[in-house]
């Protein structure tokens, strides 16, 4: 009779120092909150009086419409933030937030934050540059979904999955197999479209399957860039 195989350790989560150097002049106001997979974070609706900040792990943003639809908006990781709304008058979360892996964030209250801002140069400098690249990303989101079809938006949301494991983009980037409906959803076509494509990468050598998905990056990012 052989003996049974010895369990493996899951992988210890992925610390950033970078968002705790941020956000340690915020004494009063700032709370670390550990979510695990599956959990939310926030729901459409919720009242919006807090920011969320990304040490560890990865959150997905969706929203509903009035007749029940769902989509994907972003993919979030490390030193991503989440919930900027509140600080512009949103008194309502505009989408929900939910933990796809075990998850470790910071909450700032509003107020805090917008002291922070205020009374920190150095953190607020920063912060105005992450979101002038959220609206460049958004921005690229919204033309990619516009003129491009639907395999060069999938190769795109790979890299960006690529980037929210190692923040950096790497030649061999490893990460969780993300579920066909999610990738989708993301992309804005059928399930059925996402597995022809999918198995097409694997062909060509652009991704590879091995317990857990590995992009290749400099592949990928040729076909982002030509047709």
């Amino acid at each position: 009779m052989s003996s049974p195989r010895p369990k493996t350790k899951p992988e210890p989560p992925q610390i950033d120092s970078y968002v705790t150097t941020l956000l340690q002049g915020i004494a009063k106001g700032k709370s670390i909150v550990n979510y695990p997979k599956g959990q939310k974070i926030f729901s459409q609706g919720d009242e919006a009086d807090a920011i969320f900040f990304v040490e560890t792990g990865h959150i997905k943003l969706t929203v509903v419409s009035t007749a029940g639809q769902e989509a994907v908006l972003a993919l979030l990781g490390v030193r991503d933030f989440l919930g900027e709304g509140c600080m512009v008058g949103q008194t309502r979360r505009a989408n929900s937030a939910t933990a796809l892996k075990l998850s470790t964030l910071f909450r700032v209250e509003k107020l805090a934050m917008l002291r922070a801002l205020h009374e920190q140069p150095e953190l607020s400098e920063k912060f105005i540059s992450a979101l002038l690249t959220r609206n460049i990303n958004l921005e690229e989101d919204l033309c990619d979904q516009l003129f491009n079809h639907s395999e060069k938006r999938l190769a795109r949301v790979l890299l960006k999955l690529a980037r929210l494991r190692e923040h950096e983009l790497v030649p061999d980037a490893k990460l969780p197999v993300p579920s066909h409906e999610t990738l989708a959803a993301m992309v804005g076509t059928t399930r059925a479209r996402i597995t022809h494509f999918m198995n097409k990468f694997r062909k060509l050598g652009l991704i590879d399957y091995n317990g857990e998905l590995t992009v290749r990056t400099e592949l990928l990012t040729d076909l982002v860039l030509h047709d």
